[in-house]
């Protein structure tokens, strides 16, 4: 089974003094050991990895310290690091210094090497700066009102006495706000609309990445910029939907005037004038849509999968949220979402691939070497958070999170562009469940972690109970 993050199941790491981090020359680099490995096969590695990342990890670090090698699907390593320093050195790295690993990522074969998550270098940037508008200001006011109407059309359709996943709903509450958000589709939809055939694909292969065979397509593809096997035929599949999308709303008239981000791509020119082809304006529906809906949503479900095994948290919020004043339930559902995201971070690794010898601490590494941050390492480490494997929303109350502490959404240039909707998402879903529904577990152990791709979920999806709705 999936392991559990739980206070009594692993040691606590000790107070740790400033670590020095950063570009070195070669002659500093002689000077410095390498990173301890773990010493195992390969292969042995990979599996534990990719199906127990939180044993491997957290073993990983009480036995070898806070920065350790092992070897995987990426070249060279990689080496993974939890220390905040380190952690700064390779977010404020200049992009050509430590570029982003996610040009090596699994998802790279399913949304193409073209989109603003894949790219790396001046393509990033470019397409970063074509998209940052959509997300931020103005744009994410627009938002809040399809999340408030989404989420209480959702929450009016729950079954009340009967057990039920929580994520899948959260996935429907973030998708219908992603289609509005991108497609500049709000409500229903037309039962027969290349829209619905897109949203339709989507689901399935969201619901097809949980099946036990998904493990192995995910393997095969690892390192691949096309999709192989089983993932060919999804991908496919989600392709028909795409491109039937693309070309319909090409043709239609009045495109100068709408505001959604498909629209928008679909004007946008390069510095050359040129325009995005088809399959550039795909990989950046796909980015946006897979990336967009299916992490906040997690980070619901989380959010209240912890809520529902902490009474004392749970009972706070409701009683906040339903008999406080408005300055009161912010802070309150801040710092819930804020704990959940730092309790269960649902992407638990990011990386940089070094391209000069880099030091981390007292080792050094040599250039084109990958270097991983495990954010469950970092949000767990008891010199920043006392008490790291409790729940507690309390410890946010009269503290902000720090930038190269609290990682969720990663950092430097490579920071989530979605990072704003996804809060004000967690805001408003958070606040609405809390103010009109009484919630139980549906049982009382915690849920364990499934990886998936490069998320972290709730191995039964959250499953709660329903005692009244309001």
């Amino acid at each position: 089974m999936a392991p559990v993050l739980e206070s009594e199941r692993e040691p606590l790491i000790g107070e740790a003094p400033p670590s020095a981090a950063g570009p070195i020359d070669d002659g500093q680099l002689a000077g410095l050991p390498t990173p301890p490995a773990i010493p195992l096969p390969r292969l042995i590695q990979t599996l534990r990895f990719s199906q127990r990342q939180i044993e491997f990890v957290f073993r990983a670090r009480r036995e070898l310290g806070e920065v350790f090698h092992f070897r995987g699907v990426v070249d060279g390593g990689p080496v993974v690091t939890c220390h905040p320093d380190h952690v700064k050195s390779l977010f404020a790295a200049k992009p050509e210094l430590a570029p982003s690993l996610t040009g090596e990522s699994p998802l790279r074969p399913i949304v193409g090497p073209n989109s603003v998550l894949t790219a790396v270098g001046p393509r990033h940037m470019r397409q970063r700066k074509l998209l940052l508008p959509a997300f931020h200001g103005e744009a994410i006011e627009r938002y809040v009102t399809m999340i408030e109407e989404a989420t209480e059309r959702e929450i009016d359709r729950w079954p009340i006495g009967r057990p039920f996943a929580l994520a899948p709903r959260m996935q429907a509450i973030t998708l219908d706000v992603i289609m509005a958000g991108i497609f500049g589709i709000e409500g229903e939809l037309d039962a027969g609309s290349p829209e619905t055939r897109f949203r339709t694909a989507i689901k399935r292969l969201v619901a097809a990445s949980t099946l036990p065979l998904a493990k192995l397509a995910e393997l095969a593809n690892l390192g691949r910029d096309e999709p192989v096997g089983l993932t060919r035929h999804g991908v496919a599949m989600l392709d028909r939907a795409t491109y039937r999308v693309i070309e319909r709303r090409r043709s239609e008239a009045g495109l100068a005037e709408r505001r959604d981000i498909m629209s928008m791509l679909l004007q946008a020119r390069t510095e050359e004038g040129e325009a995005l082809s088809d399959r550039e304006v795909r990989d950046e529906l796909l980015t946006l849509v897979l990336a967009g809906h299916e992490t906040t949503a997690n980070s619901l479900a989380w959010g209240w999968e912890r809520l529902l095994r902490h009474p004392n948290a749970h009972q706070r919020l409701v009683e906040t949220v339903r008999e406080g004043p408005r300055e009161a339930i912010e802070a309150e559902v801040e710092a819930v979402i804020t704990e959940s995201m730092r309790s269960r971070p649902v992407i638990p690794l990011i990386g940089r691939r070094v391209m000069v010898p880099w030091r981390l601490g007292e080792y050094g590494v040599e250039a084109d070497t990958p270097v991983a941050i495990s954010i469950l390492l970092v949000h767990h480490r008891r010199d920043l958070y006392p008490d790291p494997f409790a729940f507690r929303p309390e410890r946010w109350y009269d503290h902000n999170p720090g930038t190269y502490e609290w990682i969720p959404f990663g950092g430097g240039i490579r920071r989530c562009l979605g990072a704003a909707l996804a809060m004000a998402e967690q805001r408003v879903v958070l606040e609405a469940m809390a103010r009109r529904l009484d919630l139980e577990a549906d049982r009382p152990e915690p849920e364990r972690a499934r990886h998936r791709n490069v998320t972290m979920i709730p191995a039964r999806g959250a499953r709660a109970v329903i005692r009244r709705r309001t």
